[in-house]
């Protein structure tokens, strides 16, 4: 196929999912690898896969699933990327298929009538038994997605598409079909997903997942937001404890508690389970040693806390072992939703910056545990610092007030107690000396992760994970 250079580089360039903004990168390559059956005339369904070539040497993949027209739609002008002779199909006017409700109908009947044979160079769309589609259901492509695209189908379901691509299972589908087949009321039920089994990106073949369709959770709340409506409506009663108010959010973390032991008991009984001895752990503590190590390049301020990390750190060298398993990997209240039917943890995908090989080795529980806890007491200090605005509105007002520091961090203290107990009280664990330990130290990793993004990403937030610090010192 002829590559356009300049309209498509332009089309990733732009894009929220592009991950190689701010890097130098040429377009080397793309190609396309399926098309959807049964499309009108005048219209192809197209997935491309673009090659990224950045100047260190270092190669991405991306998927661009587009829609070609013979004819100009004005309705879709919007998602217009350009227009070219396609070596396929001629003179073609190119859109972006996710914005495209005629395209998204072949999509999802696709999904429908699956029957999942993979043939080297063809798409693979599987289904699981027990869904009927809703095919005449308009899709609904969100905004201010990130790394992958979300498409929703009516109120039936919910389509994610993975915009970078690599060889391998996608953990997120893995898990996803595990926990269904599991019958886990903890997580979006899975429906299907798309394959593509590929020889040109690793050499051999293998497969490379692109699509995964789920239950939609139409009015499911999400529980960052839940967590910070709580937090402003302690704020707004001066003379209550967050025991006392209305909008007391305690319950829902013992009941967040409950459903993560849960799904980490489904996890364990339907993954394998493995024993790390003292080499893994001393490992173990000499990753979280050459993290804070990076990061005290970056983030100057840890350096008086950087003694007591690395002494968290090194208490892992004392334990005779751990046992390890499927986590989430990337847990905090962002990636729950609150439904009528009780809590979903959602993006099981992993922490997005890890190569998909690492992100599908098994770890310690606990640092799906840690990792909520931190987003505990991220909720309050983000509310007293923002003086209850909205999380994009920064205001110019006094982050430093006693009263919000205090309420802040009895808010953080009430919620981590009442999750941390329902979770080890559901799994039937105590909090002994080898689970403090894990967890001190997973803490503390998740803290100097947080310091670094922030001082990257929002330096206004850097308080945030050092008062963490300040706390514990």
């Amino acid at each position: 196929m002829t590559i356009p250079h300049d309209q498509l580089r332009g089309l990733i360039d732009h894009a929220r999912w592009f991950g190689g903004k701010g890097r130098e990168w040429t377009l080397a390559g793309v190609r396309r690898v399926g098309e959807l059956p049964d499309a009108p005339d005048g219209l192809h369904v197209a997935i491309d896969l673009a090659e990224i070539a950045y100047d260190d040497g270092t190669t991405d993949y991306y998927q661009l699933p587009l829609a070609l027209y013979a004819e100009p739609q004005d309705r879709l002008s919007h998602a217009f990327v350009g227009e070219w002779d396609d070596e396929d199909h001629g003179h073609a006017f190119v859109y972006d298929a996710l914005h495209d409700r005629e395209s998204m109908g072949l999509w999802l009947r696709a999904f429908a009538v699956a029957e999942g044979a993979n043939s080297p160079g063809l798409l693979a769309f599987h289904r699981l038994p027990g869904h009927e589609f809703d095919l005449g259901a308009h899709s609904t492509l969100f905004s201010g997605e990130q790394s992958n695209s979300s498409v929703a189908f009516g109120e039936d379901s919910l389509m994610k598409v993975f915009r970078k691509v690599t060889p391998g299972v996608n953990p997120d589908i893995a898990i996803h079909q595990v926990l269904t087949e599991a019958g886990s009321s903890h997580v979006a039920a899975l429906y299907g997903w798309l394959d593509l089994v590929d020889d040109e990106v690793g050499g051999t073949y293998s497969t490379i997942q692109l699509a995964m369709l789920q239950q939609f959770l139409r009015t499911a709340s999400d529980g960052w937001d839940l967590a910070l409506a709580s937090v402003r409506n302690l704020f707004a009663e001066a003379d209550l404890h967050a025991d006392e108010v209305g909008g007391d959010f305690a319950g829902e973390a013992a009941r967040l508690g409950v459903a993560l032991a849960e799904v980490h008991a489904d996890l364990a009984e339907h993954f394998p389970v493995e024993r790390r001895d003292g080499a893994a752990l001393d490992a173990l503590a000499g990753a979280m040693e050459g993290r804070l190590d990076a990061a005290l390049d970056v983030v100057p301020d840890l350096a008086p806390y950087a003694g007591g990390l690395r002494e968290t750190f090194g208490r892992l060298r004392e334990l005779d072992g751990i046992d390890v398993q499927q986590v989430h990997g990337d847990l905090h209240l962002g990636q729950t939703l609150r439904t009528v039917k009780g809590w979903k943890i959602v993006d099981f995908e992993g922490e997005p910056a890890k190569p998909l090989a690492e992100r599908l080795l098994p770890d310690s529980a606990w640092r799906d545990v840690a990792g909520m806890i931190r987003s505990f007491d991220y909720a309050p200090r983000v509310v007293a610092m923002t003086g209850g605005a909205s999380l994009n509105q920064q205001r110019d007002i006094d982050a430093e007030s006693d009263q919000r520091a205090y309420r802040a961090s009895e808010w953080a203290a009430r919620n981590r107690a009442a999750f941390l107990d329902a979770y080890t009280t559901h799994r039937g664990q105590d909090l002994d000396s080898t689970a403090s330990t894990l967890l001190e130290a997973y803490l503390a990793d998740k803290v100097v992760y947080e310091a670094v993004y922030e001082a990257r990403n929002r330096p206004g937030w850097l308080s945030i994970p050092l008062a963490a610090l300040g706390d514990t010192s």
